[in-house]
């Protein structure tokens, strides 16, 4: 063990491991609690490592990949520790059998996402010690602090600083027996499941909270379960086969980027301040071989209504055909990015390395009434702003059929980016916007569908399968916008 293992901001929390009921059979598996203890202190909950630590193992490793049982015995040396100790550990094995622990290893938690169902489970134990550590806990992520832990280096550690705090808090679990495990029966499993498939493309603080919001959210729930109906049809999407782009072997040319081995050798003949002065400038010959331009994604911009027109089942089926297309063009290789509006156009939240804004798009709340043709307007000088070489981005707007824009506004949006819309009719509504000629693609659903049912469920998947990606519609392409919106709008 290092030196620095006996400083108190390691010493500390390392030395509450003997009171840990939970050992992992690897040692570095206890790397990942390192990180939880310190995401739950940014969100305000601060308890000692060894709880945040067993809890989060139990939460996330398989029944073969930890053994329950006590690091040190107290039995002689502090008996009415002991027996807190034993109600803490029948409060993990209980845990250890809870339906969240069995499907641990298929729900492939993210460590944001472990730190937010610790929150949801502890949180309340956290706010109810009075006790405070003696000590400011700063654990480096280095493996090396957890091997060779012995009950002798754990005593050690232990005695190191006053452990009142984690006396306590050790009680407070037992004390909280029910409550914790009312919790963890009552996460939502589906939810947990969805984060898995479709991931989480932003981390931090900031989206632990949302997680946090979105798992205790009731509307959220709903759209969990109909994104778990439609997602299936949308993984099943195959990359399609390519031949390589680059060559095998031999050269084709000089080029002035390379790695090493294919400098031209002539150019080690120039003396070592030539040669460096040459590097520097960017002047050193490469040999260089054919390489094909790779297509860059196309930007797509998922536009979803906040607005209160958009509440209930409405909001329920917008939300899950946003995440479910975004999901897709992911898949095909597209840039994704998701924006809310309602009376204004919120940040953009993109997607990234094929993980979507999940907790984003399931618990944000517009609160700013309604004003198309503000959030057009605003567009319009985005898309102005951000305009690149190639093709021209693709807006998909998921709103109900009152969703009035000023036709000129539409026209401009649509002399800078292609343009497919999903409508949610009212009940007995029908679709009256005098834009809807100027779009690439729509799709109209009928109130009735929303209820819920396989029928919703269809026509999620028949829009689905055939979202454009417009890769070959050229900008003038008047017919092939006919046929496209034909087709799609058929009910």
């Amino acid at each position: 063990m290092s030196a620095r293992g006996t400083s108190p901001e390691v010493a500390g929390p390392l030395g509450t491991l003997a009171l840990s009921q939970v050992k992992p059979h690897s040692s570095t598996a206890s790397l990942r609690a390192v990180k939880w203890h310190s995401d739950l202190g940014r969100l305000g909950l601060e308890l000692p490592f060894n709880i945040v630590h067993d809890f989060g193992m139990v939460l996330v490793a398989g029944p073969n990949q930890l053994e329950l049982s006590p690091r040190v015995e107290f039995s002689e040396t502090d008996p009415s520790l002991a027996a807190a100790l034993r109600g803490y550990h029948d409060v993990l094995a209980e845990a250890h059998e809870s339906e969240a622990a069995r499907r641990a290893p298929q729900l492939q938690m993210s460590d944001d996402l472990v730190v937010v169902v610790l929150a949801r489970i502890l949180g309340d134990v956290a706010r109810r010690l009075r006790a405070r550590p003696a000590y400011h806990a700063h654990l480096p992520l280095d493996g090396a602090l957890f091997e060779r832990l012995r009950e002798r280096r754990l005593r050690e550690l232990y005695a190191a600083v006053d452990r009142s705090y984690e006396r306590e808090a050790i009680a407070a679990v037992g004390a909280a027996r029910l409550l914790i495990l009312t919790l963890t029966d009552s996460l939502d499993l589906d939810t947990l499941r969805l984060f898995g498939m479709v991931g989480l493309s932003e981390g931090g603080a900031l989206a632990q909270v949302e997680l946090l919001n979105s798992l205790e959210t009731p509307e959220a729930n709903d759209v969990v379960n109909f994104s778990l109906e439609i997602l299936p049809s949308v993984l099943e999407t195959k990359a399609k086969p390519a031949s390589s782009t680059v060559a095998a072997f031999g050269y084709s040319g000089l080029g002035r980027r390379g790695s090493i081995d294919n400098m031209v050798l002539t150019e080690l003949a120039w003396d070592d301040m030539e040669l460096s002065r040459r590097i520097i400038d960017n002047e050193v010959l490469y040999y260089s071989r054919e390489q094909q331009h790779e297509e860059e994604g196309r930007q797509h911009l998922l536009l979803i209504d906040a607005s209160a027109s958009m509440r209930g089942d409405r909001a329920t089926f917008a939300r899950a055909m946003a995440l479910a297309t975004g999901k897709k063009l992911l898949l095909e290789g597209e840039d994704v990015a998701f924006r809310f509006f309602d009376s204004r156009l919120y940040e953009p939240h993109a997607a990234h390395r094929q993980e979507l804004p999940t907790a984003h798009l399931l618990s944000f709340k517009g609160e700013r009434g309604r004003n198309p043709a503000r959030v057009f307007s605003e567009l319009i000088t985005i898309l102005d702003l951000s305009r690149r070489h190639g093709e021209p981005p693709v807006i998909h707007l998921f709103t109900h059929a009152a969703l009035y824009i000023p036709r000129d506004l539409v026209q401009q949006v649509r002399n800078m980016a292609q343009i497919a819309a999903v409508f949610i009719l009212p009940s007995g509504g029908k679709l009256e916007l005098d834009y809807v000629d100027l779009l690439n693609a729509h799709w109209v659903v009928d109130h009735g569908l929303l209820a819920g049912g396989s029928e919703r469920a269809d026509r999620a998947r028949n829009i689905l399968t055939n979202v454009p990606t417009f890769r070959n519609e050229e900008g003038d392409g008047a017919k092939s916008r006919r046929s496209l919106t034909e087709v799609m709008t058929a009910r």
